[in-house]
């Protein structure tokens, strides 16, 4: 199927125009027309290959796609064309593996495949949402509310479900005490569902300048992080840390603040190995995790959700004019708080 977006050729080139070929639709799959498609920094990770040479070129990428279906296979049961629909990072496991079955997709024993910078099965590159279509298997396409900003749905196909899944399963909610490390795409979003789940939660962040920020996104709380007395105030006291930081930093000052039996899950996933003193994790029995995004009934869960609260992202809409700009911003830190992509910009 004929597709048209943007791609990099090699880890230091720029993000340029790209003609394509998907592969052609099956009998299972939904073909989507996208519309907007927000930008991770894990994509800006993987078009530089900061990942330890684990880059496939060309490369779309992309991951938080939504838009509209335009056709349908003649075994797809919950879709029809003009619904609206959105692709995560997934797009294929073996459904097979006892994670599978278990509705733990991303944690495929085979491998899950990802939506771009990855092989599927049969061996073909699979290119992401920086483009004008998509096609996924029915399992993968997510139902999208029309009572939500579709733009601002797009980042929670990833920034949302990656937070999402761990609150979740670390079960936070009323009379827990949760950090959110960082604020940032990932971290507005852990900071908004944490407030939703009546957590009492605690923002960790190096700017002065996002408290406000902080606080009207539903922080009890906030903590300058480069403050060692602030940070000695909460010694021993959270039940769970979310860390949404991308860039290399010291874990041990968060693993400190963690109570008996309390867990630090990151989920940034800076380019750089974590160091961890052994001192900090015995003492109060504490745990450091991680976790990936949640699986596919998780994140229709998390889109249901969203819908019924009314949550959505923060974010700057632009056009592709100015991808190289956004990609330096969101190094920076310069975004309130995730970009997405319009794609009026990329029929022109």
């Amino acid at each position: 199927m004929k597709s048209f977006g943007y791609a990099a050729s090699d880890k230091s080139s720029p993000l340029v125009p790209f003609h394509f070929d998907r592969r052609e639709p099956r009998p299972e799959d939904v073909v989507v027309a996208i519309d907007f498609c927000g930008i991770c920094h894990s994509d800006i990770h993987q078009v530089r290959d900061e990942w330890g040479g684990t880059s496939i070129y060309p490369m779309v990428p992309g991951h938080e796609i939504v838009g509209r279906v335009i056709a349908v296979g003649d075994k797809v049961e919950r879709f029809n064309v003009g619904d609206l629909a959105g692709v995560g990072v997934t797009v294929q496991t073996c459904m097979q593996c006892e994670n599978c079955l278990a509705g733990e997709e991303s944690y495929c024993t085979k491998g899950m495949v990802g939506t771009y910078n990855a092989r599927d099965y049969d061996g073909n590159i699979t290119y992401g949402g920086y483009a004008d279509n998509i096609i996924a298997p029915e399992h993968y396409v997510h139902s999208v509310s029309p009572k939500l900003d579709l733009a601002a749905v797009a980042p929670l196909l990833c920034a949302g479900i990656t937070t999402y899944a761990p609150l979740r399963h670390w079960k936070a909610g009323p009379n827990k005490k949760i950090g959110v490390v960082g604020l940032g795409g990932l971290g507005h979003m852990a900071l908004k569902f944490a407030h939703a789940f009546e957590a009492y939660v605690v923002q960790f962040t190096t700017s002065e300048s996002k408290i406000n920020d902080a606080l009207k996104l539903g922080a009890d709380e906030v903590v300058i992080s480069k403050d060692a007395a602030q940070m000695a105030k909460h010694t021993s006291t959270f039940d769970l840390i979310i860390d949404c930081v991308s860039a290399p930093h010291d874990v041990n000052e968060y693993l400190k603040l963690l109570r008996l039996d309390g867990t630090l899950c990151l989920v940034g996933l800076p380019d750089q190995p974590v160091s961890i003193s052994p001192f900090n994790i015995v003492t109060n029995r504490r745990s450091f995790s991680g976790s990936m995004i949640g699986g596919m009934a998780q994140t229709q869960e998390m889109l249901d959700y969203c819908a019924e609260k009314n949550i959505v992202s923060e974010i700057e809409l632009i056009g592709y004019d100015k991808l190289a700009e956004a990609y330096d911003r969101v190094v920076k830190g310069d975004v309130k708080y995730r970009f997405v992509l319009d794609n009026e910009s990329l029929k022109q």
